[in-house]
């Protein structure tokens, strides 16, 4: 799911979207927090509110205007996982262009990706028994164990882990692609036409069990990271140029996208490359903007900026311990009553899931136990 970090522009430390780099202090943070720190929180924040969200979707009513309001929002931050590859693209692209050794390149991928996801895995498998949400005769079933490894199924996040761990894989051999630098808008329509072909390759020939937890299912935000990160020091001039268009295609997208989820939500029968075609269009323009708004936070206000980027800082933190949190708060005091004062318990919640991983990550940075535990 996430070395110390100077401005991006200058310079990219080999890490990838879920492994941000610490400042020691807040006036330290200020000179080295970058732009990719910004993207990584505003990317968790949404992270957060969407699975607080879908907490709170479980204890509201069916039909009330308060659980229509909770699945539009639900469904329109459902982007982390693209969000997070195509940044990941980015920052390893843009990296490797500069140096690619091999043995190193794969040993930090397995010691800061491999390793975290399968402990995490293990460990919120035996959480879900420990607190009830699963059986533990589950255990001894070897086919569950398959499935939760090699499908990314231990908890019902970390998937992305095992996404990033292929993109790892595959990224050096994109490496001939992006030395020529794409246009990112190229990149942007091929790399679509690139998924809906994958698409129809694993619906006729792969039929891959769960391809969104694969790569395969990321083919766009790929192809638009590698070309973001081989053109990485022309972006804020390429948006600016280019925001005039691409964002009302995001709200037209977002426009058509939105219907569709509603309906694959509530069960009704929607065509599934329609409903593809959508997702990927939407979260990859979505991806685009929240790059255009982390150069624009960058430079905003201290205040905010450094706020969010320092939650970007320890986003695989949050990432990987927020399920949790927010799953004791649950089981200890589900969120009822009136609406405004269930809301109000899932606002506290939410904050809650994101403070508590994000005070205890930064407590830990840079110690032996942070890097045995999280990787780095």
């Amino acid at each position: 799911m996430l070395g110390r970090c100077v401005s991006f522009a200058r310079q990219v430390s080999m890490t990838d979207a879920s492994s941000p780099p610490s400042a020691t202090d807040t006036a330290a943070a200020s000179d080295r927090l970058s732009a990719i720190d910004v993207f990584r929180g505003l990317t968790i924040l949404e992270v957060v509110g969407h699975h607080a969200s879908g907490m709170a979707l479980r204890h509201a009513t069916p039909g009330s205007l308060t659980h229509d309001a909770l699945t539009i929002l639900n469904r329109s931050l459902h982007f982390a996982v693209p969000a997070f590859v195509f940044l990941s693209c980015v920052v390893l692209t843009n990296s490797l262009l500069r140096r690619f050794n091999p043995g190193q390149y794969y040993w930090r991928r397995l010691t800061r990706g491999g390793w975290p996801y399968l402990l995490w895995s293990v460990l919120y498998i035996l959480w879900y028994v420990w607190t009830g949400q699963r059986d533990a005769a589950s255990l001894e079933d070897p086919q569950r164990w398959w499935t939760w490894l090699a499908y990314g199924k231990g908890s019902y996040h970390l998937y992305f882990l095992l996404v990033a761990l292929e993109v790892y894989l595959v990224l050096p051999l994109l490496l001939p692609l992006a030395r020529r630098r794409p246009s990112v808008s190229v990149a942007l329509l091929a790399g679509l036409a690139a998924q809906i072909g994958a698409y129809f390759l694993n619906k006729e020939v792969l039929h891959l069990q769960f391809p969104a937890s694969t790569a395969f299912w990321y083919v766009l935000p790929i192809t638009l990271g590698v070309a973001v990160g081989a053109r990485f020091g022309e972006f804020e001039d390429w948006w600016r140029r280019r925001r005039v268009i691409l964002l009302p295609l995001l709200a037209a997208a977002y426009a058509l996208y939105l219907p569709v989820a509603l309906a694959y939500v509530r069960g009704e029968r929607v065509t599934p490359l329609i409903y593809s075609t959508l997702s990927w269009t939407f979260t990859a323009l979505v991806a685009l903007a929240l790059m255009g708004l982390a150069h624009r936070l960058q430079r905003g206000p201290d205040r905010v900026r450094v706020a969010v980027a320092t939650l970007g800082t320890v986003s695989l933190q949050i990432y990987l311990l927020h399920p949790a949190v927010l799953q004791a708060l649950e089981l200890w005091r589900a969120p009822l009553g009136p609406p405004a004062l269930m809301l109000a318990q899932v606002v506290i919640y939410a904050l809650v899931a994101l403070l508590v991983p994000a005070i205890l990550g930064r407590a830990l940075l840079r110690t032996r136990l942070s890097t045995w535990v999280f990787g780095r």
